[in-house]
């Protein structure tokens, strides 16, 4: 049980929301920024996070200056995750700069790898770059922090016709999942709703005597493409296969989405580069934090239906 207030940006994100729940579960004070006023027509998690206890919720843009100052007065400890909402950048930024202002105690920052840096002819993935740029700034003005790195959520999937993860119905009852990835390549994965919040706590209970300054790999499971397909047939008894293949766009999406897909498939497809970078391993130090995490066997036999369903989709009756 702790007093503190444990600030939360992007609860209603998938990471955010995990450590939410968690959170408030054993006792902390949880300070939730959420961008838009709740409302039963954003779900499960809007309807959680309403009636979740020892939470307050703090709504509006993280472009307002005003919003942003007062978000972490009196709070130790905060985990950010920002979305491509504005300026993620200047948000970013704007952010560590309050949070230093406020004495925050322990910053813990969803960052991801800029692939450009390692010098292999690598392009920059447009919506990563952007959080490395932030990590640095982070370090640069000295706030105690540990930068999180997540492994390709194993919530991603889903039958609808969206790029990357779709995967696809086919006639015989199966699945099957195109995407740019050489078949047997270990890929790291992680259950966001279901392990990012109990990792993330242990990381402000272990503290910065351990984690000070650290990258950390948030992923429980290398699968290659293949072996995630072989889960998926193990969990839902049905047949599900790998085909590597572009990625296919049939649904409008963002430009910026749309620039980060064709970055990715240089990156994964032609390039074949490890999702990390070369410097970030998966899965040990993830492990290390939290070791009932759900896996793409449990995902697809427990998760993947009721998510399905969710969405009114009907082949699992």
């Amino acid at each position: 049980m702790t007093n503190h207030i444990l600030v939360i940006v992007n609860t209603t994100g998938r990471q955010g929301a995990s450590l939410a729940r968690v959170a408030t579960a054993v006792g902390y004070n949880v300070r939730a920024h959420i961008t838009t006023k709740l409302s039963d027509k954003d779900g499960a998690v809007a309807k959680e996070l309403r009636e979740l206890k020892k939470i307050e919720i703090i709504q509006g843009s993280l472009e307002d200056q005003k919003l942003v100052s007062r978000l972490f007065i009196g709070a130790r400890q905060a985990f950010i995750n920002t979305i491509s909402l504005g300026d993620e950048v200047a948000i970013g930024k704007a952010l560590a700069d309050a949070a230093k202002k406020a004495g925050v105690q322990h910053y813990v920052y969803s960052s991801m790898p800029d692939h450009a840096v390692f010098g292999r002819g690598w392009p920059s993935l447009p919506l990563w770059s952007c959080k490395f740029t932030v990590e640095n700034y982070i370090r640069q003005i000295g706030l105690p922090a540990t930068f999180v790195y997540t492994g390709i959520y194993n919530n991603n999937f889903t039958s609808l016709p969206y790029p990357l993860f779709c995967m696809k119905l086919q006639p015989n009852g199966g699945f099957l999942w195109t995407a740019p990835f050489h078949p047997d390549q270990p890929i790291p994965w992680l259950d966001a709703e279901h392990d990012v919040g109990p990792a993330v706590l242990q990381i402000f209970k272990d503290g910065l005597q351990k984690w000070s300054g650290h990258r950390i790999g948030l992923a429980y499971q290398l699968l290659t493409p293949k072996e995630v397909c072989a889960a998926f047939s193990r969990g839902l008894r049905r047949p599900c296969s790998y085909k590597r293949g572009p990625v296919t766009i049939e649904v409008p999406i963002p430009s910026g989405y749309r620039a980060q897909l064709e970055g990715i498939e240089e990156l994964f497809g032609k390039h074949e580069a490890p999702y990390f970078g070369p410097e970030i391993q998966a899965p040990d130090e993830a492990l290390g934090l939290w070791e009932g995490y759900r896996g793409m066997e449990e995902y697809a036999r427990e998760v993947f239906p009721l998510e399905e369903a969710a969405n009114g989709l009907t082949w699992m009756h």
